[in-house]
């Protein structure tokens, strides 16, 4: 389940990614099989090969890929999702979803 964007902070989303660019998104999320996590970033871009090579640069692996529908993504969690935003200058997304954001510096 995700939670804590605006509907406009999803449309933004998901038109970058329809767009073709690498997009981000960070929102609280629960799943019972990670009960350690409490957000997901959600990096996607449409054109799944440009996505795919993104990815490397990060070790993610192409068929880690979710191709959900017009929305093919990466799920970043933990510490991979830190270190892949703290490197995209993207920390404002996760200093959201914390009480302390010095963890994430």
């Amino acid at each position: 389940m995700a939670f804590g964007i605006t509907k406009r902070e999803l449309n933004e989303w998901k038109e970058s990614v329809q767009n073709g660019e690498i997009a981000f998104i960070t929102h609280f999320w629960y799943d019972k099989r990670f009960p350690e996590y409490d957000s997901v970033t959600k990096a996607g871009c449409s054109d799944v090969r440009k996505l795919a090579e993104w990815g490397k640069q990060y070790g993610l692996k192409p068929e880690w890929i979710h191709n959900r529908e017009a929305y093919p993504h990466f799920d970043l969690l933990g510490s991979t999702q830190v270190g892949i935003m703290k490197k995209e200058g993207m920390l404002s997304q996760l200093h959201r979803f914390t009480e302390t954001s010095a963890d994430y510096v």
